[in-house]
């Protein structure tokens, strides 16, 4: 009965934002609550639910979201991820363009948001492809797989970053094995199967074709990259150099200090401001002014994240998860497949990567103690299953379609191709790293 309990809610949870057309966040509480009271949580201790699940998910997720958004929101603002892309194109030349592409995702996409990103780079694929007369979607699809991948695998962004949290990981380890991931998915999904799709017909429209920031106005590349990438080298680097250092030592604790996703998001920002800001002319009113519309732009994302941690919350006072682990103790799929599979099959049901990445995570993390499986790799597993096959039900399918001018079939063939090969991939790359670490 249980088990039935939890499947309708997460059936509901689907036809609620999919059928129902209801707010993401609203879907989650409503559905929480009633889940609850199905599990046999006493009236009196539901809102005790409610209200932990909001505190605990948000309480160590807020300030990396919140400073991701704004560091972001600055780098492409102020040209920053302009000049990177540029800087990859001249480095690359015209023979290895599209894996001049793919590492500019890869870049332009750690501190980015993915939509931010996607519109970001539009303009410089439609350039490359007019300039050296190739076809936009060859061109394209490096790039979008290449920010698709740290959009679900790398923190700080929203999903990774929340999965991290619930299921107590370490951001650091979490971004290495992550960006090792990363690589063989992006090869794979990006400048390999981009030539399968080297004779597929798309003519932009114009009206969708941003203006680049003129080249004066530019900072520099080395500016750029440092200051985009500052929170990549600080998590890499005390997250690998506390393996050397005594545990009880000075050095230690303040490496621990200074490798905490909040201070290295809040030092990031900080240099952003003087880098990308300050000394490129801007006021410091103007930069808040930057800040404050990127708080706006992921309100509602930590609003969706809160929703995901009540229902972890009211699955984990229910004590459904002893009766959940007892079963799947009898199943032979390793958990992080499992993981993986719950978060493709709520992608594909769903269609947002963000909701699914955190739905999974609501009912795999009140199971993580009964299971033997390394954290941070759980939050890639599920990461690598909430990319699964983008269709008409994701957003970021019709942003694709729309801005390469495409059929349906002809964006099947290549977006939702190239996100399944993300997926697929990304899962391969899990187990691999899972197979050495044991």
């Amino acid at each position: 009965m249980t088990i039935l309990v939890v499947l309708l809610c997460i059936i509901s949870l689907i036809l609620l934002i999919t059928w129902g057309k209801v707010n993401a966040f609203l879907a989650f509480l409503i559905v929480s609550i009633f889940t609850g009271l199905g599990l046999g949580i006493p009236l009196s201790a539901i809102n005790a639910s409610v209200q932990k699940g909001i505190g605990d998910t948000l309480g160590s997720l807020v300030i990396v979201v919140v400073l991701g958004a704004m560091l972001g929101k600055l780098v492409a603002e102020s040209g920053a991820a302009q000049r990177i892309a540029n800087a990859m194109m001249s480095a690359f030349g015209e023979k290895y363009i599209h894996w001049a592409l793919m590492i500019t995702g890869l870049v332009v996409g750690i501190p980015l948001f993915y939509n931010v990103g996607f519109v970001l780079m539009i303009p410089l694929i439609f350039s490359v492809a007019y300039t050296y007369k190739l076809p936009s979607v060859y061109i394209g699809v490096p790039m979008l797989s290449a920010l698709s991948v740290t959009h679900g695998f790398l923190p700080p962004h929203p999903s990774p970053a929340a999965l991290v949290t619930q299921f107590k990981a370490d951001m650091g380890w979490t971004l290495v094995y992550g960006l090792m991931v990363s690589v063989p998915a992006i090869i794979v999904a990006g400048p390999l199967f981009a030539k399968t799709l080297k004779n597929m017909v798309s003519k932009p429209l114009e009206g969708f074709v941003v203006q680049n920031i003129p080249a004066e106005k530019l900072p520099g590349v080395t500016n750029s990259l440092l200051s985009s990438l500052f929170p990549v080298f600080m998590l890499m680097f005390t997250t690998l150099f506390l393996v050397f250092v005594p545990k009880d030592s000075l050095l230690s604790q303040t490496l621990k200090f200074v490798g905490e996703p909040n201070i290295v998001m809040l030092l990031a920002v900080i240099l952003a401001t003087v880098t990308l800001g300050l000394n490129q002319g801007r006021s410091m009113a103007s930069i808040m002014g930057v800040y404050g519309d990127a708080v706006k732009d992921v309100a509602m994302i930590l609003l969706i994240v809160s929703g995901a941690g009540i229902l972890k919350q009211v699955l984990l006072d229910s004590g459904v998860s002893a009766e959940i682990a007892s079963v799947l103790q009898g199943w032979t799929l390793h958990p992080l497949l499992l993981g993986w599979l719950i978060a493709a099959i709520i992608r594909v049901c769903l269609g947002s990567a963000t909701v699914a990445g955190l739905t999974t995570a609501g009912i795999i993390s009140p199971l993580m103690k009964q299971i033997s499986v390394d954290p941070n790799l759980m939050v890639l597993a599920i990461g690598a299953g909430s990319l699964m096959f983008s269709h008409v039900n994701d957003a970021g399918f019709w942003l694709f379609k729309e801005y390469f001018n495409l059929s349906i079939k002809q964006t099947i063939r290549s977006w939702s191709l190239m996100e399944t090969l993300v997926s697929i991939v990304g899962i391969m790359g899990v187990m691999v790293i899972d197979y050495f670490i044991q």
